[in-house]
């Protein structure tokens, strides 16, 4: 078999059905397609040779997040990015050297274009787990796949996690983009790479307008040694939020962003011939020290003006981690989504 008339290609809809009959002779038979799921057949002169299979990433692994090195916020934000090599059948008669790398190096090569074309985003890392009772992951040692250690072998179940751990497996992973590391983990993402639902742009009548909404806003920092106005922090904070940051440091990275004609909307500080924006110490200690019920109150003015309506709303509630009270109580938060504009209209302690 000539390595270079091998042909790896999406299956066809019409050929599902032999796929999964086929990858029945995997050890952990076939799977379902469950969310973004991609299935991919080998061919050489025609003849089905090997199948492929990638889907959602695992939800948790110890060994990838601490080699990623992402914030918990960015974990499940980002997690889409990801894609697990779930299964990898070569067929009965087709076990020849060297086969397996030229698949993984043909699939590496189309993934990320398939994958975007399919699900309207790319992927930045591929990950695998292997038996090690039954395989040492030679093929993807051979590929340059990145081993990260073991899982701790705890398997998913029903209604979370098993108490008793049964087979760790070892992880491996292969970045689609040399700098996928540092992209999964850095706080601002390039809307490229999102894979969220569509975040708000703001206008420059927006911006004019959105510092208007704090004026009234008591400002918790003491006069001596102001240089930004509490109404312009808040304002940057929140169309920073709006347009889909998260975290301190990409609400700064977001503002240093900013031109400096948005600045000037903004109400940002003249100085030197240029427009300054407050920094990230600025807009936490602000963020931190500000009333909640007035920032709330004038989000909500400013949300009846411009948001979206919403014909529906989703009520949910999280549990803050490290939020204790007076009372020795952990702090639950209420809140209230739109599933149109995909705003919180407001939120209960």
């Amino acid at each position: 078999m000539d390595l270079r008339e091998i042909i790896v290609r999406p299956v066809h809809p019409s050929e599902e059905q032999r796929y999964q009959k086929l990858m029945q002779q995997h050890y952990l038979g076939a799977l379902p397609k469950i969310g973004e799921t991609l299935w991919y057949v080998v061919t050489w002169q025609n003849q089905w040779v090997a199948l492929i299979g990638f889907s959602a990433a695992a939800l948790k692994c110890a060994p990838r997040d601490q080699w990623i090195g992402w914030d918990f916020r960015h974990h499940y934000e980002r997690l889409k990015l990801i894609t697990n090599n779930s299964r990898f059948l070569i067929l009965p008669s087709y076990h020849i050297p060297n086969l397996a790398s030229r698949i993984l190096s043909l699939c590496q090569k189309r993934i990320t274009t398939d994958w975007k074309q399919t699900f309207g985003h790319p992927v930045l890392l591929l990950e695998t787990f292997v038996d090690p009772q039954r395989f040492q992951g030679t093929i993807y040692k051979a590929s340059n796949w990145l081993y990260l250690g073991n899982t701790k072998g705890f398997s998913r179940i029903g209604n979370g996690y098993s108490r008793r751990a049964h087979s760790p497996k070892m992880v491996f992973v292969k970045p689609l983009h040399p700098n996928a590391q540092n992209l999964l983990s850095q706080p601002n993402l390039k809307s490229y790479y999102t894979t969220a639902g569509g975040k708000l742009m703001l206008k420059a009548e927006q911006m004019r307008a959105l510092p208007q909404f704090f004026t009234d806003i008591p400002d918790p920092r003491r006069a001596q040694g102001r240089r930004h106005p509490l109404s312009t922090v808040l304002a940057i904070a929140a169309g920073a939020v709006l347009c889909g940051m998260r975290g301190y440091k990409a609400i700064s990275d977001w503002a240093k962003s900013l031109g400096q004609k948005a600045r000037e909307r903004f109400g940002c500080r003249y100085r030197n011939g240029s427009y300054i924006v407050p920094s990230e110490y600025v807009i936490r200690n602000v963020l931190i020290r500000v009333d909640p019920v007035h920032l709330d109150r004038a989000l909500q003015r400013w949300n009846q003006l411009y948001a979206q309506d919403d014909e529906t709303l989703a009520i949910d509630g999280k549990t803050m981690r490290n939020a204790i009270d007076k009372q020795g109580h952990q702090t639950h938060i209420m809140s209230v989504i739109g599933h149109q504009s995909k705003t919180c209209h407001t939120q209960k302690k």
